[in-house]
């Protein structure tokens, strides 16, 4: 079964933006075992939403506990939400 952590933070500069784009660019951690990361940045409100998806359990919870660790200068901004969802349906072009 699919899972996917959804999280949201508000105050997300776009120069955080860029610098979060340059740190994807060079591979994800070894402790986020996630098979996609997607940002999505509303730049007018400075509000972002990551959405991770994993194949199982294991790497969720594996991840989710990596990531509730991070510090918060290392993150976006402030997460407002944090969310686990089972993957229902997912399709691609």
């Amino acid at each position: 079964m699919a899972l996917a952590r959804v999280v949201s933070f508000d105050g997300v500069s776009q120069s955080r933006v860029e610098e979060m784009k340059q740190q994807m660019n060079q591979g994800r951690p070894d402790d986020i075992p996630a098979t996609e990361i997607v940002m999505l940045y509303d730049a007018a409100a400075e509000k972002a939403v990551v959405v991770l998806y994993f194949d199982n359990e294991d790497d969720y919870n594996r991840a989710d506990a990596t990531l509730s660790a991070m510090p918060a200068d290392e993150t976006p901004g402030q997460r407002s939400s944090v969310g686990k969802y089972e993957v229902a349906v997912r399709a691609t072009a």
